[in-house]
């Protein structure tokens, strides 16, 4: 496969280069799983959507540039490139607004989306719960109608960027006596809401990247429901395909990571070349990454002509994951025992990032749905195999 762009995507390509190297913070900003990140983070949120960078797919009316999937993921190939901070909204841009466009009446999306574009408002996501991970069907945190209000109790667990986000985003039961997929209702929860108790859960970094939410008869309109009362299944299920497919992990990120072990493998060449596994494993990533990158412009081309993303967003997710753990395991490898320092460490020197990006990387075959839940998945609605 040959990558050809036209014209007017090389001069697209040119204006994100030229925004991005005059935009990009200079020093890098704080973690976002800590307070001052996040407040650093929300706000390169507000400077991407001031040159309506913020996400480039929505409709220009709503703050978007109405990019096509390959204008994206051009843009995706340049922010990377840059060096240019993580995305603390990624949760509601990549996931929640796309959905949003799918489902949400005209008044929901003129009411969330600009302040998601903006940094206004940041989302975290309200999937799991204790006995409910990969296996969403098992929710039982209930959403019961109470005139034009829904009242939860229950609790959500593992929900990302729930300790400084705004609002969350969840399935809840809505019929107390359904079962698996049915009786399911998809709502949109203001975090500061009376009866909200969120308790932050510690990543191996020390940081609170997660939290556990406790809802206690805990009020929510009805107009804050994404589509009907018990089809949560099927909005979820949309958002799920965004999470595993396209949208949350773009090539780009990979191909930087890719970039960054070749460069680290050139300058302990000497020392990583007494394992000769070591240069196999830098030249093996590089290759996916670039594979993975032009499977994804297949797709994105097949989504243009009328295609849809099914099941196959799971052959992406396993991918995607499994291939930034073992870049960082490389990385690691490389440098051996100073790998174990953290980039803020006094004698960290050139270690950079890696061992904090080796520790998030740990989480990627869990979060999205297992991968042990994916290859089911795969054997089941790609490949005909009877259940076991």
């Amino acid at each position: 496969m040959e990558l050809e762009y036209t014209e007017e995507q090389n001069a697209f390509r040119r204006e994100i280069r030229e925004w991005l190297a005059g935009h990009v913070p200079k020093t890098p900003l704080a973690s976002f799983d800590t307070a001052e990140g996040f407040e650093q983070h929300r706000q390169w949120e507000r400077t991407l959507n001031s040159g309506r960078w913020s996400m480039v797919t929505w409709p220009k009316a709503l703050g978007g540039r109405g990019c096509d999937l390959i204008e994206w993921l051009i843009f995706e190939e340049e922010y990377w490139r840059a060096g240019a901070p993580m995305r603390v909204n990624q949760n509601g841009i990549f996931l929640l607004g796309p959905t949003l466009m799918d489902y949400g009446t005209e008044a929901q999306k003129k009411r969330f989306l600009p302040g998601m574009a903006s940094g206004d408002e940041i989302w975290a996501q309200g999937w799991s719960e204790p006995g409910a991970g990969s296996d969403m069907a098992a929710i039982r945190t209930k959403a019961i109608r109470d005139g034009d209000h829904y009242v939860i109790n229950g609790q959500k667990t593992w929900s990302t960027r729930a300790v400084y986000a705004d609002w969350l985003f969840g399935l809840f039961r809505s019929d107390p006596d359904s079962q698996r997929h049915y009786g399911l209702t998809f709502l949109l929860v203001p975090l500061n809401n009376p009866g909200i108790t969120v308790r932050p859960i510690r990543q191996l970094n020390g940081l609170p990247g997660f939290a556990e939410i406790f809802f206690d008869d805990v009020r929510v309109p009805v107009e804050n429901r994404l589509s009907e009362e018990g089809a949560g299944w099927q909005v979820a299920m949309s958002t799920a395909g965004f999470e595993r497919g396209l949208m949350l992990r773009s090539p780009g990120r990979f191909q930087a990571t890719a970039k960054a072990l070749v460069s680290l493998y050139l300058r302990h060449k000497e020392s990583a070349d007494l394992d000769p596994s070591i240069c196999d494993a830098v030249l093996r990533a590089w290759m996916d990454a670039e594979a993975y990158t032009l499977a994804t412009y297949r797709t994105a081309s097949s989504l243009l002509k009328g295609g849809y993303i099914g099941a196959e967003s799971s052959t992406n997710k396993i991918f995607w994951s499994e291939l930034d753990l073992r870049m960082h395991e490389t990385a690691l490898q490389i440098l051996g025992p100073r790998a174990e320092l953290l980039p803020r460490s006094p004698d960290a020197g050139d270690v950079g990032n890696w061992l904090d990006g080796y520790l998030f990387a740990q989480a990627g075959p869990i979060y999205a749905g297992t991968n042990e839940i994916q290859r089911n998945i795969i054997a089941e609605r790609l490949l005909g195999m009877p259940r076991s």
